[in-house]
């Protein structure tokens, strides 16, 4: 055997290595991304999911002549807001996620307005189409939670992948970036006050 032919040998085997590892790299990346972005998708949906009962709950509420306009004109402003505010999937940065939290929190604090308002219409509280949307409502908000918390873990999984040494200097030579966390609203770690008035 050749004494050159031994080292030729071994930079191939080293090459096959690098090359397979670099493979291994590129597609879990981007089987991690492709499933953060899929999860992304499931709380885009069950925020449209809210937002088709907030319609829904408007048009009842607006069967009671004298419920309060303005608070129904904030939440209808508010859905607006909320679904014209989309992020496209490839480019869930920090500020686009701030973005479209801050129109989903408008939402929230709205549509919270308006269900404290109902309380002062006995006959709103009794129609069986208010009761079922707000029913309906509440367990949406638990879906939106939820869909919310998976999101949050295929990122993990996925920028855990990138930014392990050594994939990381995989990661830069690929184009894979950090993707952005969906963060809780700003003071949600305080207590709200609550009162009760008798």
């Amino acid at each position: 055997m050749k004494k050159w032919l031994i080292p030729v040998i071994i930079l191939a085997v080293i090459a096959f290595g690098l090359y397979r590892w670099a493979v291994g790299f590129n597609n879990n990346a981007v089987r991690a991304q492709e499933d953060a972005k899929t999860t992304w998708s499931n709380v885009e949906s069950a925020y449209q999911r809210r937002n088709d009962l907030i319609g829904n709950l408007v048009k009842t509420v607006q069967g009671a002549a004298d419920f309060e306009r303005n608070t129904l004109t904030d939440v209808i402003e508010a859905r607006a807001k909320a679904t014209s505010t989309t992020i496209d999937a490839n480019n869930l940065s920090p500020e686009k996620m701030a973005e479209f939290q801050q129109a989903q929190t408008g939402l929230s604090s709205a549509l919270s307005r308006l269900l404290v308002s109902v309380e002062r219409y006995p006959e709103l509280k009794a129609n069986q189409n208010f009761l079922e949307l707000q029913s309906q409502l509440e367990g949406t908000e638990n879906r939106i939670n939820v869909a919310r918390d998976r999101y949050n873990a295929a990122v993990n999984k996925y920028n855990q992948h990138i930014k392990t040494f050594p994939n990381k200097i995989l990661a830069g030579w690929f184009g894979f970036e950090e993707m952005a966390r969906y963060k809780a609203d700003p003071g949600a770690e305080k207590a709200p006050d609550v009162e009760f008035n008798f």
